[in-house]
């Protein structure tokens, strides 16, 4: 029976964590009727609909930036992961949602609500990098700067982290996303080919690269063409992805930079000599930390779990709540709900 529960409700994708393992991981996407806006898919079914539903289905993403964007539609997907992965098992456990850095109260209390209705007794709401920070044991005793960049899928959250509080902090609306997109405008302008969302996610983790590569890769996608409106192969290779989103990467260096800049000069000499902490989704490109370091001249540490370093940081704080002392945080006795 599930007690404590760690939720990450990010951009691209819910995770959830209890004894000690990821029970569920799944994108957050809805495929919804359009005329009733009754959910249809959920999950990993509603992605494979992205660009490919008829007039009758929408597909919806509840949560954009790190934000709900659609309460009622994330409300229900949570409700349904929820089900999903404990079934009626589940009765009104304490949960630890994790949020971006620099969110505001009402977007704190919005995150609070939708996680309440999918049933727990007592709901803690804490950025995420903090939540990497208990993850990764850090010393929250000693007055010492850390720096934790999270690169998720809508925002690149990056704090200074000291005594078990922030000292600065910042979420940046560019993320690995942006890359997917980047990619796309680069294969129309170049080939004059439309390609979708999930194929340029494709090209991405295949190919996509923050540093030129020793060695060019090239791989074969399909789109239609913009003239025509046929089908059409083209050939990409990894030094054209690499110039497609090499400002978008550079964009997210720049944002650590000027966080760094708002960060008292004491902090940032720790900084300088512990090195910082990458993680998040996408820190997975391939040569993100290279990159890093040459831009800000800072030692980059890389996580063994990047895609799931904020929920498992999030039960850790939930198992040992004397971690949060130093923290602004929520936490809210509820009413007894039952999941359907």
């Amino acid at each position: 029976m599930a007690t404590d529960i760690g939720i990450d409700l990010g951009s691209s994708k819910t995770v959830i964590f209890s004894s000690s393992k990821v029970v569920l991981e799944l994108p957050n996407v809805v495929t919804v009727d359009s005329e009733t806006w009754e959910p249809v898919y959920f999950g990993e079914k509603a992605k494979q609909t992205i660009g490919r539903t008829p007039d009758s289905l929408v597909c919806v993403f509840p949560i954009e930036r790190g934000i709900i964007s659609d309460y009622d539609i994330a409300e229900m997907m949570l409700k349904n992961y929820m089900q999903q992965a404990f079934g009626n098992r589940i009765m009104r456990p304490r949960i630890m949602a994790t949020l971006p850095a620099g969110l505001t109260d009402l977007q704190h209390h919005s995150l609070s609500n939708v996680v309440e209705s999918a049933g727990g007794r007592n709901i803690s709401v804490i950025e995420g990098p903090l939540a990497v920070a208990f993850g990764i044991g850090l010393d929250f005793s000693k007055p010492r700067g850390s720096l934790i960049v999270d690169i998720g899928a809508g925002t690149t959250d990056i704090a200074v982290i000291s005594l078990g509080g922030i000292a600065a902090c910042e979420s940046f609306k560019t993320a690995s996303s942006d890359f997917d997109s980047q990619i796309i405008k680069y294969v129309r302008k170049e080939y004059n080919i439309e390609i979708g969302q999930l194929t340029a996610e494709m090209i991405k983790v295949k190919i996509g690269s923050a540093v030129k590569r020793d060695v060019e890769v090239a791989i074969v996608a399909k789109g239609r063409n913009v003239f025509s409106g046929l089908p059409e192969s083209f050939e990409i290779s990894s030094g054209e992805v690499y110039d497609a989103i090499t400002e978008t990467v550079d964009a997210v260096c720049n944002a650590v930079r000027q966080v760094l800049n708002r960060t008292d000069p004491d902090l940032v000499a720790d900084i300088t000599e512990d090195g910082m902490y990458l993680t998040g989704g996408g820190s997975q490109l391939n040569g993100m930390a290279e990159r890093l370091e040459k831009y800000l001249g800072v030692s980059v540490h890389r996580l063994e779990d990047p895609a799931h370093s904020v929920v498992k940081g999030a039960a850790v704080a939930l198992k040992n709540p004397q971690l949060l002392k130093n923290v602004d945080y929520q936490l809210r006795s509820i009413k007894e709900l039952v999941v359907e």
